[in-house]
């Protein structure tokens, strides 16, 4: 009988040092059930000439995983065919460290897991190196927000097509769109979860004029590092409340209201997490216990992570939506149903822990002594995009009452003046002569330049986009409530950068507006955009592709240079 046993991902690499690396992979079955010392025997990866070294791997479950109402996965095709509840799925994920690599020598491996019925199941051969030495010559992907959108596995797949090695991958946030449904992750059956795309088993088609073109991904992070940044997107609400897990996704409320409402107990699953995201990724944890931050040195870069990003609401509070500026009219009587505005889930302003991590950062030799500074968040601190509005700052939370003290309106302002991004970090940045600060969110290609010379870029029109505002197109998520959106204390920004920054024209070939200017932005659902750092030439190259071409060519349209100080 033919074994239908197989491997939930392709082994991937995370975090290597100059003479370590780390192997990832998942399975649906644990090993032997009776150990995790046992399983971990079930559980290797063979490398080096004639795979002669081998290493176990340590398992975990990922206790969080599951699938729902909404998931697309087996023979589910529609809402709530097989699941109308969330539904637990068992994934268990394992992880072995090598330790004995030499700098600039790619070797070979594969991974090989085994049941408790000793049948045995190995992956294809990929290569693997360590973290590579200063002066050796990088290619980086700079990518973000995939979200399971319709043109990743396109992007990916001609990523690969034009380039045979890339190095690294820099992930600037939202790698899924529901963190804890399993099928995004690994075997979504439309064929682009996440895993499939980066791997080059994808299996995503797309239809022009009838058409139909399947894409397939890229064989990418079998082969190099994958460093991932936390956006809202990794983060779930509060867990297991009987919802579906798009409705527990969006109920994340501040900590502080979780300590009232609930006391210390469990409280992260009583506010916010992002349980998953820590398990299938290998994070480093800082000397402030926190993993979602970090920094680390890559061959000539030294690349700094930051967890800067906050929850996404709609603009309105309409069909009892929890809005960014006001609670639903319904709700106004129930605070433990309060969505609390776009909340901040890890502070960045001066004289919180990250923010004196990052200060620590900067001034630390790795950091001052790298030939490349690179700053990595989520959050737009310059874009075209909406969801740079309203400003990056804790909520102004104001409530209404009538006379006899009933609540008539609950609202949220956020005052610009008080934006962490531009008021705290961006100065620290610049001070600190940071190259370029790269980030998503807004699922479009814009960059820009300060004064001071340091580089802004955003590159998330990767696997969909949601327009710009810019030209007479203007922002749609701006408070309703205010007749005067542009002006007063939140100066909620219409058109443009809301910090007054132009953005640059592609330097190459940029695409044309409808009377042949050029644009300084991409903001497609068509074509798609990738971008590569090349560290020996010290170049930012951007390349477009239009997915209804799948035979067609990529256009590098934009290049820039960063300097390297003196």
């Amino acid at each position: 009988m033919k074994s239908h046993l197989k491997l939930l991902t392709e082994p991937f690499l995370q975090f290597p040092t100059q003479t370590s690396i780390r192997i990832v992979w998942f399975t649906e079955f644990m090993g032997d059930k009776r150990s995790l010392s046992k399983a971990a025997l079930r559980h290797t990866v063979n490398y080096g000439s004639n795979f002669s070294k081998s290493v176990t791997a340590k398992t975990i479950k990922l206790n969080h995983l599951r699938e729902d109402k909404y998931s697309r996965v087996g023979n589910q095709t529609a809402d709530g065919e097989i699941y109308q509840k969330p539904m637990f799925r068992e994934v268990w994920r394992h992880e072995a460290l090598l330790t004995d690599l030499t700098p600039g020598e790619r070797v070979s491996y594969r991974v090989t897991s085994t049941t408790e019925n000793n049948e045995s199941i190995s992956s294809q051969v990929y290569t693997l190196q360590p973290a590579p030495l200063p002066d050796k010559p990088l290619k980086i992907l700079l990518t973000s927000d995939h979200q399971i959108k319709p043109m990743v596995a396109a992007n990916l797949q001609k990523v690969k097509q034009t380039f045979e090695q890339i190095d690294a991958v820099f992930f600037a946030g939202d790698l899924v769109n529901i963190p804890d449904r399993a099928s995004e992750w690994f075997d979504d059956n439309r064929g682009n979860a996440f895993f499939p795309c980066f791997q080059g088993t994808a299996n995503y088609v797309m239809k022009y004029d009838g058409v139909e073109i399947t894409y397939t991904g890229g064989q990418i992070i079998q082969n190099a590092p994958i460093f991932p940044c936390i956006g809202n997107h990794e983060i779930m609400g509060r867990f297991n409340q009987g919802k579906s897990l798009n409705e527990e996704f969006n109920d994340t409320i501040p900590r502080d209201v979780a300590l009232k409402l609930y006391g210390k107990e469990s409280l992260e699953d009583n506010s916010f997490n992002t349980d998953t995201f820590e398990k299938i990724f290998s994070l480093p944890e800082t000397e402030t216990g926190k993993k979602g931050y970090y920094a680390t040195s890559f061959g000539d870069i030294r690349l700094v992570v930051l967890y800067v990003t906050n929850m996404w609401r709609y603009f309105t509070a309409e069909n009892s939506h929890k809005g960014k500026y006001a609670e639903p009219e319904k709700e106004l009587n129930h605070p433990q149903n309060w969505g609390y505005g776009q909340h901040i889930y890890e502070p960045i302003a001066k004289g919180s822990t990250q923010y004196d991590w990052l200060v620590n950062e900067l001034n630390s030799d790795e950091f001052q002594q790298a030939k490349y500074k690179v700053v990595m968040f989520h959050h737009p601190p310059h874009t075209l995009g909406d969801n740079i509005v309203p400003a990056y700052t804790d909520p102004v939370q104001i409530i209404e009452r009538d006379r006899n003290n009933n609540i008539t309106s609950v609202r949220y302002e956020y005052p610009k003046q008080d934006d962490y991004i531009t008021r705290d970090l961006i100065p620290l940045l610049e001070k600190a002569k940071v190259q370029l600060v790269f980030y998503g969110h807004s699922h479009l290609w814009n960059r820009f330049v300060s004064s001071s010379g340091m580089h802004f870029l955003e590159t998330s029109n990767v696997g969909n986009s949601y327009a710009a505002a810019y030209g007479v197109r203007k922002r749609t998520n701006l408070p309703n409530t205010n007749p005067d959106n542009h002006d007063g204390n939140c100066n909620y920004t219409e058109i443009g950068d809301p910090y007054g920054l132009e953005p640059v024209v592609p330097t190459i070939e940029p695409l044309l507006d409808e009377n042949g200017k050029p644009l300084p932005y991409i903001s497609s659902n068509q074509i798609t955009v990738f971008t590569i750092f090349d560290t020996e030439q010290g170049t930012v190259s951007s390349y477009r592709f239009d997915t209804s071409k799948p035979d067609s060519e990529v256009v590098k349209f934009d290049e820039f240079e960063l300097v390297v100080s003196g």
